[in-house]
C-alpha cells in the first residue's frame, strides 16, 4: 500500500494543474529553447561567447544575424558580419558548435533592407518595391537567384523576406520601399519567383508580416498600431496564395491590432488571428515566427512573460528575440525565456501538446532546408 502511495506521490508531482504527464525536464527545456531565435553580438565565436552558450548549452532553435549593431556603436559592420569571408567562417563555426540542425537567418529583402551589403564585399541588390514596379519575371528572378546564391555561399539557410505586405503609407514598409506592389496578385507573383529562387540554392524564406501590416500608418518597432480601419481582407491574398502553391515555409506574425479579426489582443497574441485565421481557415501547418517579441508594440502593453504565454498559446512556433532594438541588449535573455516557457507549462499555461506541435513543424522545417528537399509546387 505504501509501495502504492508513493508511486501516486510521483506521478501527481510530473502533472501540472491540465493532467498532463510532463515530459523530463531536460527535454521539455531543449524543446523550449528550440523555439527561439536569438541574436548576440560579436563576428566570430569563443568558446566562452554568448552565440556558443545559446547554441552549445541552451540549444536554441534559431540564430538571427545583424550586420549593424543598434544597441551599440550603430555603425555598418559593428554587429555579426564584417565581410564575406568573415561571415562564411562564422556560420560554420555556428554550425559546428551545434549537435544539431541550426537554423541560421538574417533579414536579406534588398535595398533598404540588406544585412549583405555591398560595403562587406556582396553584390547590390534592389528593393522589393524596383522589382514590383518592373514587373518582369526575369528581372525579379535574376535578382533573387543572385542573392539566394550568396546567402547559400555564406551558410545562411533562413531569408526572413519576402514582405508580402500590400503597398500603404506604413513609414516602416510601403514609405522606404520594402513592398512589391499595392496589387495583391503581383505580390505574390514577385514572391513566388523569390521564393522559388531560394528554393533552388537551398535557402528558405519567410513571409512576412502576418496578417498584413501595409495599411498601417505606424511602426510597431515603436508603438503600438490599429490597422482596424485601413486594413482590407484582400491583404490576406498573398498568403491564400502562397500557401496553396506550396510555397510557404515559415510565416512571420505582424505586432498590429486589427479588430476586424481580434478585439483583445495584437495579431502576434492573438489565437483567432494565428491559430484561427492562419491555421484553420487558410490551412497552413508551417512554421510560425513571432517579430521580435521585445518590440515596444509589445513590451510597452505586456509583460515579457504575457507576451511569450500568449504568443505561444495563439500559435506561434518560433519567437524572436533579436537583441538588437530599442528595448536594448540583455546577454541572459534567452535562458529566461526558457525558463518563462518551461515553468508555464508545468503550470499548465502552456499545453505540453503546443510545445510538441511547435518542435514537430521547427523538425518538418530543418527537414527541408537540410535535405534540400522542397515540396512540389500545387500551383504557380
Amino acid at each position: 500500500m505504501k509501495k502504492i502511495l508513493f508511486l501516486l506521490l510521483i506521478l501527481a508531482n510530473l502533472l501540472p494543474v491540465s493532467g498532463e504527464v510532463l515530459m523530463p525536464d531536460s527535454l521539455l527545456r531543449r524543446y523550449a529553447a528550440q523555439m527561439l531565435m536569438v541574436g548576440f553580438k560579436g563576428n566570430s565565436i569563443s568558446n566562452d561567447c554568448d552565440a556558443m552558450r545559446y547554441v552549445r548549452d541552451l540549444h536554441v532553435g534559431a540564430i538571427i544575424l545583424f550586420d549593424v549593431d543598434l544597441t551599440g556603436s550603430g555603425t555598418i559592420g559593428s554587429r555579426n558580419i564584417t565581410r564575406a569571408g568573415q561571415l562564411a567562417c562564422l556560420t560554420s563555426d555556428l554550425q559546428s558548435a551545434a549537435t544539431y540542425p541550426l537554423i541560421i537567418a538574417l533579414d536579406q529583402e534588398g535595398g533598404r533592407v540588406a544585412r549583405m551589403k555591398p560595403q562587406y564585399g556582396f553584390k547590390k541588390t534592389v528593393s522589393a518595391q524596383y522589382l514590383g514596379d518592373t514587373d518582369s519575371e526575369d528581372t525579379t528572378r535574376h535578382y533573387a537567384s543572385q542573392m539566394a546564391q550568396e546567402i547559400s555561399m555564406m551558410g545562411v539557410n533562413l531569408n526572413l523576406a519576402p514582405v508580402v505586405d500590400v503597398k500603404g503609407e506604413c513609414p516602416a514598409l510601403g514609405k522606404i520601399q520594402r513592398c512589391f506592389s499595392a496589387d495583391p496578385q503581383a505580390i505574390a507573383r514577385h514572391a513566388g519567383w523569390m521564393i522559388e529562387e531560394h528554393h533552388g540554392c537551398g535557402v528558405a524564406c519567410t513571409l512576412k508580416h502576418f496578417p498584413g501590416h501595409g495599411s498601417a500608418t505606424g511602426d510597431s518597432h515603436w508603438n503600438f498600431v490599429d490597422v482596424t480601419r485601413t486594413w482590407q481582407p484582400s491583404e490576406l491574398e498573398p498568403y491564400k496564395f502562397l500557401i496553396q502553391s506550396g510555397l510557404t515555409d515559415v510565416i512571420m506574425t505582424a505586432h498590429i491590432m486589427n479588430q476586424n479579426i481580434d478585439e483583445q489582443y495584437p495579431a502576434t497574441l492573438s489565437h483567432k488571428t494565428l491559430q484561427g485565421l492562419l491555421r484553420d481557415s487558410l490551412h497552413y501547418d508551417g512554421v510560425i515566427v513571432t517579430d521580435d517579441i521585445y518590440m515596444q508594440a509589445i513590451v510597452d502593453n505586456y509583460s515579457v512573460e504575457q507576451a511569450v504565454v500568449l504568443a505561444i498559446n495563439a500559435g506561434a512556433d518560433m519567437l524572436c528575440v533579436g537583441n538588437n532594438i530599442s528595448t536594448g541588449f540583455e546577454v541572459e535573455r534567452p535562458f529566461r525565456l526558457v525558463d518563462i516557457i518551461v515553468q508555464a507549462v508545468k503550470d499548465g499555461r502552456i499545453s505540453q501538446n503546443r510545445i510538441l506541435e511547435a518542435h514537430r513543424r521547427i523538425d518538418q522545417l530543418c527537414g527541408k532546408i537540410f535535405s534540400k528537399k522542397w515540396p512540389q509546387v500545387v500551383a504557380f
